[in-house]
């Protein structure tokens, strides 16, 4: 399957991206690209400007993926319509029957005491 994504160019704390169309299956470190549809520099305002709008939505109408990433980038910068999608791990949700669940976990009523087993005689002699 075909996936556009960003791929990582530019020096260290200097990042500028390649938004590439490549198979799936590539790593994004592999260097490995069909089509280069521009590039994004986080640093510049106005690098939405580089690139290819008409080739991206014609890759994307041929059944190519976005990754949530750009998928968010695209829908922020109109070019492609839609919801933005949480690109970030899930957490547990925090569960809203905590009073329900406090209940349950209460301790059971303590149990009578118990005599031990084994007591020894009283007439034994200690040894």
């Amino acid at each position: 399957m075909l996936t556009i994504r960003l791929q990582r160019t530019g020096r260290k704390h200097e990042p500028t991206y390649r938004v590439v169309l490549t198979d799936s299956k590539n790593g994004p470190k592999s260097g490995k690209y069909l089509r280069n549809l521009g590039w994004y520099d986080t640093r510049r305002k106005n690098s939405a400007d580089q690139l290819d709008v008409e080739e991206i939505k014609h890759w994307i109408s041929k059944g190519a993926q976005t990754s949530l990433t750009l998928h968010n980038f695209f829908v922020g910068k109109n070019i492609i319509e839609g919801k933005k999608l949480n690109a970030l791990p899930r957490e547990t949700p925090i569960k809203k029957d905590a009073p329900a669940a406090a209940a349950s976990a209460a301790p059971a009523p303590a149990a009578a005491p118990t005599a031990p087993a084994t007591e020894a005689p009283k007439d034994a002699p200690a040894a």
